[in-house]
């Protein structure tokens, strides 16, 4: 089990996707692209990092806001721990 600074990947996946399938009113698995679905728009990347930043205390900004971090829960998982590592 991956933990860092306190946060636990399959914690932080489960509650991914738990936002994501709330938010898109549309049951999604960690591994689902949500854009490449056509489930959400780039627009919604921004509510995303929003989200993200807010509830985990951590500042995404610069090579890390492109679309590919956000595509699927498991890789906003990633960029989660490691951004929150980095702190």
């Amino acid at each position: 089990m991956t933990q860092v600074s306190g946060l636990q990947a399959e914690i932080v996946e489960k509650d991914l996707t738990e936002y994501l399938t709330a938010k898109i009113r549309t049951e999604i698995a960690p591994d689902d692209d949500i854009f490449a679905t056509g489930l959400v728009s780039s627009m919604f990347a921004m509510e995303l990092v929003v989200h993200l930043e807010s509830t985990y205390d951590i500042a995404i900004i610069g090579p890390e806001l492109k679309l590919d971090n956000f595509r699927t829960a498991k890789v906003m998982t990633a960029l989660v721990l490691r951004l929150a590592e980095d702190d």
